[in-house]
């Protein structure tokens, strides 16, 4: 099943493994420039071979199956990881979460099992044998680990989420004191993610609001995360209807001619800094538009795509059979 799920193992310390999923199978999932040979119709959606979002208009049935055989898989990789000296370890649950581009925490031990997914953007945790999944088509999932604890955490921070302060909000439900290891799965990189000046306006309102960079990343702000755009938003036709379709919930802001670049994976990566977490691949992030292996929202908007399906950032934490 591994060789024919689009599924990489990330990381792998003690009994926690991080995993990305991906929209189609790739020989080399961390290349960049992988080109895949399924070409959608502009009419169609892409669901790929592995989408795991119940929201986007997917049949639910397929879906809760793609999720079932993402745990399978990850138990079979687990089983293979283990030493022959250790009983192998395997995971009973993946959970998941109602992601509404907020900072509300799921504290998976702190509410009681629901049908209904949470409304929130991170869950954490300090139980064995489950996984945390958070889903994705462009903004920044993040997992940490804590060895000292045995706490896991996973995050979805798009731009409203890092304006908002998730990602300092989820460490600090850290209960003890101790290194926590973080890893940023696959993400819209700057090249690819263009925007209204308005977004820049809110992101670094909102970092001063909840200090969650540090002094010298709020005076440097444009130089460390703004580009220019090379592209005028009154002389392109498609910048126009990028604004209104992917700028999120402020699609119908009044339309300026000012466009710039975000670099929100290396925003992510300060916010972490600055909250005293150690990102462990920060050279390893591919773009989720470059790389049409992924699912991108933006891709979608671009191709003009009626929906496109969600991949998953899964951190977990085995349990001995």
């Amino acid at each position: 099943m591994i060789n024919t799920l689009p599924m990489t193992l990330l990381a792998h310390i003690d009994d926690v493994a991080v995993f990305q999923t991906a929209a189609f199978i790739s020989d080399d999932i961390n290349e960049p420039n992988a080109k895949n040979n399924q070409l959608i119709p502009q009419s169609q959606a892409n669901y790929g071979t592995l989408n795991l979002g119940l929201h986007v208009n997917d049949e639910a049935a397929q879906v809760l199956n793609n999720r079932m055989r993402l745990l399978a898989a990850i138990n079979e990789k687990l089983a293979h990881l283990s030493l022959e000296s250790k009983p192998p370890l395997w995971i009973k649950s993946l959970h998941w979460v109602n992601q509404i581009h907020g900072k509300q925490i799921h504290d998976i031990e702190g509410t009681t099992l629901n049908m209904k997914p949470m409304a929130a953007d991170a869950m954490i945790s300090q139980q064995e044998g489950l996984g945390l999944a958070i889903m994705t088509a462009d903004c920044v999932p993040i997992v940490l680990y804590q060895p000292a604890s045995g706490q896991i955490a996973a995050i979805h921070a798009g731009w409203q989420g890092l304006a908002c302060g998730v990602i300092q909000s989820t460490v600090q439900r850290f209960t003890e004191s101790g290194p926590i290891k973080a890893w940023i799965g696959v993400c819209i990189s700057q090249d690819n993610y263009e925007v209204g000046t308005h977004v820049r306006a809110q992101l670094l309102k909102g970092c001063i609001e909840n200090k969650s960079l540090t002094l010298d990343g709020i005076d440097s702000f444009n130089r460390l995360y703004v580009v220019n755009s090379d592209t005028a938003l009154n002389h392109d036709d498609n910048a126009q209807h990028l604004h209104k379709t992917v700028d999120k919930p402020s699609s119908y802001a009044t339309v300026t001619s000012e466009k710039i670049k975000l670099n929100l994976p290396k925003l992510a990566a300060d916010q972490l800094s600055a909250a005293g977490v150690m990102l462990d691949n920060a050279s390893l992030i591919s773009c989720s538009y470059a790389d049409e292996h992924y699912y991108s929202y933006r891709r979608q908007t671009h191709l003009q795509q009626p929906a496109t399906g969600r991949m998953a950032l899964v951190i977990v934490r085995g349990v001995s059979a």
